[in-house]
């Protein structure tokens, strides 16, 4: 079992016991051997004017502790390699509404890193920040703008539609101006949230990153909780279908190695958990229902889209190759496939690997054998073949729609490779 004790300083024992990972949260300890997380929300959340009541700004320390319990425990020193025991200790202002559906958490957490949980909330916790001049925004729901195609076009979509989202950016290295440069071209300069989970480890990081994601919710709840004139508000996650359901393309890629961060159970199970502890966010997926390329083709102001959308990031690899696309990761498969489906020109700047036909021995990534693999065994067989198992959460009406987004992107992928000639 691996311990990960997220704290703040004070509460950081003199004697740090060997093997388990301390994490001062909110701020530096300034001590050797104890990691950070957090370290600039408190001030970047006061600075915003939003007052977080204590539930939600409790959920926030939550979400920061996963997030950074995730990066500091290793999963190669596993029993199989992959699957971790966690045992995490968390301080909160009031822990007991958590504790009462820690049952719930653990769950959540399981499904969505793959990993067995054990969750401990304490008291000891700073404080939500406070603001002598509290903001009130111009604004009716939340929407994620992480700085990829399908958040352009949600806010693209969202804008048009009428709404006045605060949009809400998690910080990713390569992303920041880009994010920025979106929120601004759609008049949301003062509709804007932009923040880091700031985590700093004494020690090399786990890379999987499978618990990314609920540091973005959590900011979501923040923005949510300075909203006024609802009761609910909704928080657009803009996600097309295809990547949400991530269906693994070969045995191999079953569970959680293949990445949950927007599946439909784990957003079920964040809705439960948003609505016992009373957090006033409702989680939206405008696109449950469609591909990349649809939602492309689909875009309510496509020149906009195709102005801005060449310096969108969806590469899995992005940081492994100078921030630039990798091109032949699933992730930049699929976004290829999309422009190909919506009959445009791709409008990204540079792929690492501009050709998808493969010469000699390359090294790097390649997905586009496990994808003409998943394309070949569609078109024998039948999309079940694919998602057998995959789609037993879903009553069957949904199941129906789940299979159909599932066709299209396996097909638009199957477009791609007959287009760059690899079958």
């Amino acid at each position: 079992m691996n311990r990960v004790i997220c704290v703040p300083p004070e509460l950081i024992p003199q004697y740090l016991s060997p093997g388990v990972d301390y994490i001062s949260m909110y701020r530096s300890a300034g001590r050797q051997g104890v990691s950070s997380v957090g370290t600039s929300i408190q001030r970047k959340v006061q600075r915003s004017g939003i007052l977080p009541d204590v539930r939600t700004w409790d959920f926030s320390t939550f979400a920061l502790a996963v997030s950074a319990a995730d990066l500091a425990v290793a999963r190669a020193t596993s029993a199989d390699g992959w699957t971790r025991v966690i045992d995490l200790t968390v301080a909160l202002v009031d822990p007991e509404p958590f504790r009462q559906i820690v049952r719930k958490l653990q769950v959540m957490l399981r499904f969505l890193t793959g990993d067995f949980w054990h969750l401990t909330f304490i008291e000891g916790a700073d404080a939500p920040p406070f603001s002598l001049a509290p903001k009130v925004f111009e604004a009716d729901c939340v929407s994620l703008l992480s700085g990829g195609v399908d958040s352009l076009v949600g806010a693209i979509d969202a804008t048009n539609m009428g709404w006045k989202p605060l949009f809400v950016s998690q910080i990713a290295k390569g992303d920041a101006r880009t994010q920025r440069r979106y929120a601004l071209r759609l008049g949301a300069r003062e509709r804007y949230l932009q923040w880091n989970h700031n985590i700093k480890l004494v020690h090399p990081t786990e890379r999987s990153t499978r618990g990314r994601s609920i540091v973005f919710f959590a900011f979501a709840a923040i923005a949510a909780s300075a909203i006024s004139g609802v009761d609910r508000v909704n928080v657009f996650v803009p996600e097309n279908g295809f990547i949400s359901l991530n269906i693994p393309l070969n045995p191999g890629r079953a569970g959680s190695l293949s990445t949950k961060t927007t599946h439909p159970v784990f957003m079920e199970r964040l809705q439960e958990v948003w609505t016992e502890l009373g957090l006033r966010g409702r989680l939206m997926r405008p696109y449950s229902f469609k591909t990349k390329g649809e939602i492309i083709c689909e875009c309510r102001d496509v020149d906009l889209l195709m102005e801005l959308v060449g310096d969108s990031t969806s590469c899995g690899r992005y940081g492994y190759y100078k921030y630039t696309h990798c091109g032949r990761c699933v992730p930049c498969l699929v976004r290829r496939s999309s422009f190909l489906r919506a009959g445009v020109e791709d409008p990204t700047e540079r792929y690492h690997f501009p050709t998808l036909r493969l010469a000699g021995r390359e090294n790097g990534a390649n997905d586009i054998g496990a994808v003409a693999a998943a394309v070949l065994r569609y078109r024998e067989h039948g999309v079940r073949r694919l998602t057998s198992g995959q789609l037993a959460f879903a009553n069957s009406a949904d199941r129906a729609e789940y299979e159909g987004v599932v066709a299209r992107g396996i097909e638009e992928l199957g477009q791609l490779l007959e287009h760059a000639e690899v079958f």
